[in-house]
């Protein structure tokens, strides 16, 4: 269940501003027609029609500008121009996505993409791609296609997020896992948790899966064989603290919370909202876990030395540590049942990014 933002005008990510950008760019490549706007397809079905803020033809290349629309929860990126270039090539079949000025490098290990790569992630380049696609239909069998991301002001935005922590050096993320920006406020999104629940217990749920987003909750779908009803799947976003509060006070009989390693770490270390912006997973707490699982000293300064939880979670898949993640769901579960007055009945279960179970606590 999505939860109460429908009052809130949406926005779109800087990976549907790049597809947008690609699918114009490529149109006037193809066909010289010149468009305003194009619809583009989103990761889970559904199409948005993005408006093209220009077009500049170039020698064998067309490049097209997007601006990036954060709607009612606009973040750093808001208003920034994602620009994309395209060209024809010769290698048959193939397109290859390649990160321009503004967009940023990876220089540090656990983000998912090689180091030295741009920052485009997994998704949005999926997205550029079936962009691309669409317009070139059978054409790819004869060409290649090769595409330039770009932001303008991307080294200066970037500075205003978390990319040069991480390790994200010169330019911003491509980012995005759903191709829109759903935007909460506190307020409104406190209500809509409590609003879902009453519906739950109202429709007689035994059980209330909170997840994190919109990965997680199609995860725990399947945790569950497809059994749970839509109205027992809450996405509590990274208010965890206000979403457990309300299942122990509505006395809700069974709560599983599902997440990846990076907010149950946060979890497990007791914080409880847990957005990017307001906290930072701790490695000298997760190097304690890993002494507590009998783990050489090299591998606990391995991760004191990690970039992020998912750089952890690689060190600790690579040198096949048994118990790591259910120590981490086991934590996660004390902090957050220690608050409540009353015995609350809850399971804690980390996924990979592959959408498997790696951590569990308790085991039923």
């Amino acid at each position: 269940m999505k939860v109460g933002r429908s009052s809130l005008r949406k926005g779109y990510t800087t990976g549907t501003s790049a597809a947008a950008a690609t699918k114009a760019a490529l149109i006037r490549l193809l066909s010289g027609k010149e468009v305003d706007c194009v619809e583009v397809t989103l990761p889970r079905g559904g199409k948005i029609i993005i408006r093209i803020e220009w077009t500049r033809v170039g020698n064998r290349s067309v490049t097209c500008a997007v601006t990036k629309d954060g709607g009612d929860d606009p973040d750093a990126t808001h208003g920034a121009q994602i620009l994309s270039t395209v060209s024809l090539n010769e290698v048959i079949g193939t397109i290859t996505i390649e990160g321009g000025k503004g967009v940023g490098r990876v220089t540090k290990p656990g983000l998912g993409l090689p180091i030295g790569a741009a920052a485009i992630n997994p998704v949005p380049s999926q997205m550029i791609k079936k962009a691309a696609l669409e317009v070139i239909g059978s054409l790819i069998e004869t060409k290649g296609i090769t595409v330039m991301i770009s932001v303008p002001m991307g080294e200066t935005i970037a500075h205003k997020t978390d990319n040069p922590r991480l390790g994200i050096l010169g330019g911003i993320s491509i980012l995005g896992t759903t191709g829109i920006v759903i935007p909460y406020s506190t307020a409104s999104f406190a209500a809509s948790i409590r609003q879902s629940i009453d519906v739950a217990l109202a429709m007689g749920v035994d059980t209330v899966a909170l997840t994190t987003g919109g990965r997680s909750e199609e995860f725990v779908k399947l945790f569950f064989n497809n059994t749970l009803p839509e109205h027992s799947l809450i996405q509590m976003g990274d208010f965890v603290g206000y979403a457990i509060k309300q299942c122990q006070t509505k006395k809700v009989n069974n709560v599983v919370i599902a997440g990846f390693i990076g907010k149950l770490t946060k979890m497990a270390m007791g914080i409880k909202q847990t957005h990017v912006k307001g906290s930072h997973v701790d490695m000298e707490f997760m190097a304690n876990l890993a002494r507590d699982c009998a783990c050489s000293a090299d591998i606990v300064s391995k991760i004191m030395k990690a970039n992020t939880a998912r750089h952890v979670q690689e060190i600790i898949a690579e040198y096949g540590i048994s118990g790591y993640f259910d120590m981490i769901c086991k934590h996660a579960h004390a902090s957050l049942v220690k608050d409540n007055e009353h015995s609350l009945n809850l399971q804690i279960v980390m996924f990979d990014f592959d959408g498997r179970v790696c951590g569990l606590y308790p085991k039923k």
